[in-house]
């Protein structure tokens, strides 16, 4: 096996054709250069020096070790520009889970400004459930996961982030439409569109009901919110989506928002990573850019009042590109 304390020695002799040289380059002394230089000579079974009067020259069989010794050294020089670069996150990849809803419609806001001061971070969205994101934590698939806090785990840390609203939606001449607020009994009278199981919207519904989610007229259950949507707006039946999910059909008149009596349904939308675990460089990176964010002096910030402000600074930013 190659010795690599005897191929940097060779490296540097052969480079500097001075053994004396080496020595200084490798602060060590010459004589233990000279030695060096034998024992890859004798583990060759080649001579790589040879000497005329006081000049040092090279062997044809050493210009050969030579030229693919400066190619491992050209290489190892690339790796530790490599490694600085990455310990000052000027490369690397960020990992990130989080539902298909914010991955439409809050991700983008928050990793385009990101991207733009990190611009050598891949980044990586990964989408699903906030129980199969969770798990993703744990198994290292994702660095972070932007979701809601769906089940307690002591191996997860949960920052909240943004306070999210559920809203019961129905068609605009859906049979609960205008009956003022709705009780959970009514609830259970009408056919539902329900969310997949280890949604936080799910979990929060089902958490609401207690006892009587037993009761519930589910029809059908999907992680496609569009889907959803499309049933209630055909009239198939009610359902629960976050607000963000539903800001345009609301806006439009094609859905609408039934007030539910003495509820207002609400989570908070989490960063989740795993305890006693030290993030990878881009994640940590990119907390520290993310936290400043949201903290205020009034607590977790609405969601959509996050989105919205995000969603104004992009347009000052393109105005004054434009400008």
């Amino acid at each position: 096996m190659l010795n690599f304390t005897q191929l940097r020695t060779f490296y540097q002799a052969a480079k500097s054709l001075n053994f004396t040289v080496a020595a200084q380059r490798l602060f060590v002394t010459q004589p233990a250069v000279t030695n060096q230089i034998k024992l890859f000579e004798n583990f060759c079974k080649l001579k790589l020096f040879k000497k005329k009067g006081r000049q040092m020259y090279l062997t044809d069989e050493g210009k050969t070790v030579f030229r693919y010794t400066s190619k491992m050294f050209e290489l190892e020089r690339d790796l530790e520009q490599i490694i600085e670069d990455l310990r000052k996150v000027k490369y690397g990849f960020l990992r990130i889970g989080t539902t298909k809803t914010y991955a439409r419609n809050l991700m983008p806001l928050i990793l385009t400004p990101f991207h733009k001061a990190f611009p050598g971070i891949t980044i990586e969205l990964d989408e699903g459930s906030s129980l199969e994101m969770s798990e993703s934590l744990l198994d290292f698939r994702n660095s972070v996961a932007v979701i809601p806090r769906v089940a307690d785990n002591p191996e997860l840390y949960f920052i909240p982030f943004l306070r999210e609203h559920v809203l019961l939606i129905s068609a605009p001449d859906g049979p609960l439409v205008n009956r003022g607020e709705i009780s959970f009994d009514e609830i259970t009278e009408q056919p539902i569109i329900m969310k997949e199981v280890g949604s936080g919207t799910r979990k929060l519904v089902e958490e609401c009901l207690g006892n009587k989610k037993e009761a519930l007229r589910i029809i059908a259950e999907t992680s496609n919110v569009d889907f959803i949507k499309e049933m209630v707006k055909l009239g198939e039946g009610i359902s629960f989506l976050v607000k963000t999910a539903v800001k345009t059909e609301l806006a439009n008149g094609e859905l609408v928002a039934v007030p539910v009596q003495g509820r207002s349904l609400s989570f908070d939308v989490c960063i989740a990573y795993v305890r006693n675990y030290q993030l990878p460089p881009a994640a940590k990176c990119f907390l520290d850019f993310l936290l400043p964010m949201i903290r205020t002096d009034e607590g977790v910030p609405e969601l959509d009042t996050f989105v919205a402000r995000l969603t104004r600074q992009k347009g000052m930013r393109l105005i004054n590109e434009a400008a």
